[in-house]
């Protein structure tokens, strides 16, 4: 007599005893159709609004009303108009904040993360300094560095440097311990183990601290053309609101919007070239 006529069930039994995970139909959905449909929720409810008056016209733009002037921003920028001297102004600080923002937040990133001293004596400092309002430093950078482009910059890198300071710190950290002990074993230097074993690992957070640091450069350069004024598209955004021109505002922000996004994506293939090992899913389900 075969096992399987002894225990006729245990196939059943098998399936009904392995978890097996259920996926929600909102996780199902593709991701082009579940973002075209929160983009069409979002500018039906904003048609709705104003078609029904809730909100003032000089305040809040209809859809067309904004997309007419995203056209002729669009056709500024490629026929080669003044806002194209502005958007590159804004682009060359946004570019030039980060770069020096990488390069103090990865050193101090370092000196945290590897030593005792940099944790203990310098990171509280740097989050007393990242829990101050950043926008009041503005006025001081205009101060020292003038009008130009140098204030913007160095406002910008104020802003995303912090972040790239935890994400280096928490990525060195977070090399495995047995590791550690095998490159001290192997009579690694301390160089050579943060070169070859830390930075590796710690890769995937320093990516992140990356990631957020892209997201706030831009916050950095257009507030510091707000308060300390300049020739880029932070001035243009001021001098239409202050025109009550909301249509201009609006398509302006959302041209600085795919800057910011352009550079952020930048930073996300720069990942998966580097970090081609570790796969992000926030949400995101096997199957």
């Amino acid at each position: 007599m075969t096992d399987a006529q002894v225990h006729p069930s245990s196939a059943e039994d098998t399936q009904d005893t392995v978890w097996v995970q259920e996926v929600a139909f909102i996780d199902s959905v593709p991701r082009w159709l579940a973002m075209s449909f929160v983009f069409l929720v979002f500018v039906g409810s904003w048609q709705l609004v104003t078609s029904l008056g809730l909100v003032s016209p000089i305040i809040l733009p209809t859809p067309l009303e904004t997309l007419t002037d995203m056209i002729f921003v669009g056709q500024n920028l490629m026929t080669g108009g003044y806002m194209l001297g502005s958007l590159w102004i804004t682009i060359k600080e946004v570019i030039y904040g980060f770069a020096l923002a990488i390069a103090i937040g990865f050193s101090l990133g370092v000196l945290v993360g590897e030593t005792a001293f940099g944790e203990r004596a310098v990171m509280p400092y740097l989050v007393a300094i990242d829990t101050m309002p950043k926008v009041a430093f503005a006025p001081l950078f205009v101060a020292w560095l003038g009008f130009g482009i140098e204030s913007k910059v160095a406002l910008a890198a104020f802003i995303a440097t912090f972040p790239i300071v935890v994400g280096t710190a928490a990525g060195l950290h977070s090399a495995d311990e047995n590791a550690r002990m095998l490159f001290k074993t192997m009579g690694a230097s301390r160089m050579q183990t943060l070169i070859k074993m830390k930075l590796p690992t710690g890769l995937p957070q320093i990516f992140t601290g990356l990631k957020i640091g892209a997201v706030g450069v831009m916050a950095g350069a257009i507030t510091g053309e707000f308060l300390g004024g300049g020739k880029g598209f932070g001035e243009l955004i001021r001098v239409a609101a202050s025109q009550l021109n909301t249509p201009r505002v609006f398509s302006l922000i959302l041209y600085l919007s795919l800057v910011g996004l352009a550079l952020y994506v930048l930073v996300t293939w720069t990942q998966r070239k580097f970090v081609f090992w570790h796969k992000e899913r926030v949400g995101a389900y096997d199957g």
